[in-house]
C-alpha cells in the first residue's frame, strides 16, 4: 500500500503542478484582457460623450452640456465630472459634495487619456477636444463590480475544470499505481516468505516489463538459493553422523591402549585423549552454529527462573568439584522470547566458560533482571577478566584469550552470540568488579 500511495502522490503532484502552471497564467491573462477591454470600452464611451459635449459647448448654451452629462450618468450608472481649462467644475454628478478631480495632466495635453481601476471603480479621463485642450476635460467613473463578477466567474469555472482534470488524473494515476504496485507487493511477500524459509515464487505475468523480468530473476535466485540451502542442510546432517562415529571410535581405541602404554607414554596418551575430546567438542559446536543459521523456529515465551534453576542444578556438582560456588537469583515471573532450546545452550556455554576461569573459593553468579522490554541475563565470574580489546574480539569464532587453558575450541561465546541473535537478542561482555567478566545476554521480554 505505501508503494501505491507514493506513486499516486507523485502522479497527482505532477498533475497539480501542470495544472497550476497552465491555469494561473491563463487566469491572469484573461483578467488582464477583460480589464483592458472594459477600460477601452469605457474610454470609447467617454470620448463619444466628450465629442457631443464639445459640439454642445461650441454651438449651444452650457445647459445642454449639463443635460448631456446627467443623461449619460443616468444611463451608465456612472459618476461624470466636466471641468474647464482652469480646472474648475463645469458640470458634475457628485452628490456627496466632494471636490472635483485634478485633470491637469489631461488639460496640458501631456497625457491625453488616463484610465485606471482602483477602489472598486474604473475611471477614464479624456479631453473634450483632443486638438484643443482649452476646451476642458471629462472624467467618467463607473463601478467595476460587473467586471469583477465576470472575472470571478471565470476563475471559478477554471478552478472547476482544474478540479475535474485533477480527479481524472488521480483516477488514472490510481490505476497506474495499482498496476505497478501489485507486482511489487507480490515480490515483497515472496521475499518475506523466502526469508522465513518457505518455498515461494513471484508472479511474472502482471506489471511493467521491468518488474516481470525482476520477478523472473527473483524466482531463479530463490530456486537456486533453496537448492543450496537444502544441499547444505543435507551436508550438515551427514557430517553430524560421519564425524561423530570415527571420533568416538578413535577415543575408544586410545582408551584401550592405556594398559599397553608404558609409564613414560601415559602423558602423551592423556594429551591425545584430551585432543580427541576437544575435536569432538569442536565438531558439536560447529554443527550447532550451522543449525542455528538455518533454524526457522519462531521464538516462544520461556520462564527465565525455571531455565536458570534447572541448568544451575546440573552445573553445581561440577562447580563444587572445582571449589567454586554457583549461585542463581532474580525476579520471578519473568519470561523471555527465545527459540525453544536455545536458552539452555546459552546458559551451558556461559556457565562452562565461567567455571573454567573461576579460581577456587570464588563465586560464579547467574542473575537476571527486567529492563523495560528486555530481559538481561548476567553470568559473572571472578576470574582474571579480559581487556577492552579482548572483550571486543571475544565473540568472534575461534578466538581464545591469551593464556586460556588447553582443550577449548574458541566457539562457546560465538555460539552464544548466534543463539541470542537468532532470538532477536544481543550479547556483550562487561568488566566485573573487582575482577572477572560479566557476560550479558539481552533477550526480548
Amino acid at each position: 500500500m505505501p508503494v501505491i500511495r507514493r506513486l499516486l502522490l507523485t502522479y497527482v503532484s505532477l498533475t497539480l503542478v501542470v495544472l497550476a502552471g497552465l491555469a494561473l497564467p491563463f487566469g491572469y491573462v484573461y483578467q488582464r484582457g477583460e480589464q483592458q477591454h472594459a477600460l477601452a470600452q469605457l474610454e470609447h464611451d467617454a470620448e463619444t460623450l466628450a465629442a457631443f459635449i464639445d459640439t454642445a459647448l461650441r454651438t449651444n448654451p452650457p445647459g445642454q452640456a449639463h443635460s448631456l452629462v446627467h443623461d449619460a450618468a443616468r444611463r451608465w450608472n456612472a459618476r461624470i465630472d466636466l471641468v474647464g481649462v482652469d480646472g474648475r467644475t463645469v458640470a458634475t454628478t457628485r452628490t456627496d459634495g466632494s471636490a472635483a478631480p485634478d485633470l491637469g495632466r489631461v488639460l496640458t495635453d501631456h497625457t491625453p487619456v488616463i484610465s485606471a481601476i482602483d477602489a472598486g471603480r474604473m475611471t477614464v479621463a479624456v479631453p473634450i477636444h483632443p486638438g484643443r485642450p482649452s476646451q476642458g476635460a471629462l472624467q467618467v467613473s463607473v463601478s467595476s463590480a460587473p467586471l469583477t463578477a465576470r472575472i470571478h466567474q471565470f476563475h471559478l469555472l477554471l478552478a472547476g475544470v482544474g478540479v475535474a482534470v485533477l480527479i481524472c488524473g488521480a483516477l488514472i494515476a490510481l490505476a497506474l499505481a495499482r498496476w505497478i504496485g501489485r507486482p511489487v507487493r507480490a515480490l515483497e511477500r515472496a521475499t518475506r516468505r523466502l526469508a522465513e524459509g518457505a518455498t515461494t515464487s513471484a508472479s511474472t505475468t502482471t506489471g511493467p516489463p521491468e518488474l516481470r523480468r525482476l520477478a523472473e530473476t527473483f524466482n531463479a535466485t530463490a530456486v537456486r538459493l533453496q537448492e543450496l540451502i537444502a544441499a547444505q542442510r543435507s551436508f550438515v546432517g551427514h557430517a553430524s553422523h560421519q564425524l561423530r562415529t570415527p571420533l568416538t571410535a578413535l577415543r575408544l581405541r586410545l582408551e584401550n591402549l592405556e594398559p599397553a602404554i608404558a609409564a613414560d607414554g601415559a602423558a602423551n596418551l592423556r594429551a591425545a585423549l584430551l585432543e580427541a575430546d576437544r575435536l569432538a567438542t569442536l565438531v558439536d559446536a560447529l554443527l550447532a552454529m550451522t543449525r542455528i543459521e538455518h533454524r526457522a523456529a519462531p521464538a516462544e515465551p520461556v520462564p527465565i527462573s525455571a531455565a536458570v534453576t534447572a541448568r544451575a542444578a546440573v552445573w553445581r556438582p561440577v562447580a563444587e568439584d572445582r571449589g567454586v560456588t554457583l549461585t542463581a537469583g532474580g525476579p520471578d515471573q519473568v519470561t523471555a522470547q527465545v527459540i525453544p532450546g536455545t536458552l539452555e545452550q546459552i546458559l551451558d556455554n556461559l556457565i562452562a566458560n565461567a567455571l573454567d576461569v573461576a579460581p577456587p573459593g570464588t563465586t560464579v553468579a547467574v542473575t537476571w533482571q527486567l529492563d523495560g522490554t528486555t530481559v538481561e541475563l548476567h553470568v559473572i565470574d571472578a576470574g582474571p577478566g579480559l581487556s577492552d580489546e579482548d572483550r571486543a574480539r571475544a565473540l568472534q569464532p575461534f578466538w581464545r584469550a591469551p593464556g586460556a587453558p588447553k582443550g577449548g575450541t574458541g566457539l562457546g561465546l560465538a555460539l552464544v552470540h548466534k543463539l541470542a541473535a537468532a532470538s532477536g537478542g544481543r550479547t556483550r561482555l562487561d568488566k566485573a568488579e573487582p575482577t572477572g567478566l560479566d557476560a550479558v545476554v539481552a533477550l526480548p521480554a
